[in-house]
């Protein structure tokens, strides 16, 4: 009988160590995010990282994390944050000219003194978000949620409105 216990005893040894490496396995494929030092790209997770400074031209970070992060003064002009979360992110005098945002999530977002120019901002979320500044010329925000955003002196001319209306030249800190 002892010959029939010791098969079994060794079956349930490794059964119980290949169980906790595959759990080991699960938890680190399931609980890894990128790195403040990963290269961009889409659905990143760039969460409270400081991206100041950076060349990030022509970038694709479609459905990236950028939660708290902070870009300021980074060039990301031409590049593609379709339905990101930067929910409370720093754009401070970041050049975001041409850049397509569509449907992200910018809600507290900081984007004084940014340079907008003919970005796209179809059906994001700018509600509470800091424009103070913003060059928005010819930006479109058709669909955008605007509200309690801050655009004291923001430059709107030649942008199209949430609504779809062309703002007029001359249009500072709202749609003329």
């Amino acid at each position: 009988m002892q010959n029939h216990v010791r098969p079994h005893r060794q079956t349930a040894r490794l059964a119980r160590h290949l169980t906790g490496l595959l759990l080991a396995l699960v938890a680190m494929a399931g609980g890894a995010h990128a790195a403040c030092t990963d290269p961009a790209a889409d659905g990143v997770n760039w969460r409270r990282c400081y991206l100041d400074g950076r060349d990030l031209k022509d970038v694709s970070l479609d459905q990236a994390m950028l939660r708290e992060a902070t870009f300021q003064r980074s060039d990301l002009s031409g590049a593609r944050l379709t339905h990101a979360d930067a929910y409370r992110a720093k754009f401070l005098s970041a050049r975001l000219d041409r850049a397509i945002l569509d449907g992200a999530r910018l809600i507290e977002a900081d984007l004084t003194r940014a340079d907008l120019t003919g970005a796209s901002l179809k059906g994001a979320d700018l509600r509470n978000a800091k424009l103070v500044g913003a060059i928005m010329k010819g930006a479109d925000l058709t669909g955008a949620r605007v509200e309690g955003a801050d655009l004291r002196n923001a430059d709107l001319s030649g942008a199209r409105w949430t609504d779809g209306r062309a703002c007029g030249e001359g249009s500072m800190g709202q749609c003329h």
